[in-house]
């Protein structure tokens, strides 16, 4: 078995590194590639996606006043020319 720190050989019922001292009974650290990055992001990218359209389309069923406003010209006086 090797060691994940040094590198070291050890028998494969060692508990410890010979070289360094590292526990081998502990299973290593998962750190993640690009692969899991980008799986990840297209994830992330894809529901946001289907969130906007999802959203877009639940906003153009609202009731007529809601889905174009106009505001009347008394109230914003100084839009008049």
């Amino acid at each position: 078995m090797k060691c994940p720190n040094c590198a070291q050989e050890n028998k494969d019922s060692a508990k410890a590194c010979k070289k360094c001292g590292r526990d081998l009974a502990m299973p290593p650290a998962w750190f993640p590639d690009w692969r899991w990055h980008m799986r990840t992001l297209s994830v992330i990218y894809a529901v946001v996606i289907v969130m906007y359209l999802v959203t877009s389309v639940l906003l153009r069923q609202l009731p007529e006043p809601y889905h174009i406003r106009k505001i009347p010209p008394e109230v914003t006086p100084w839009l008049k020319r």
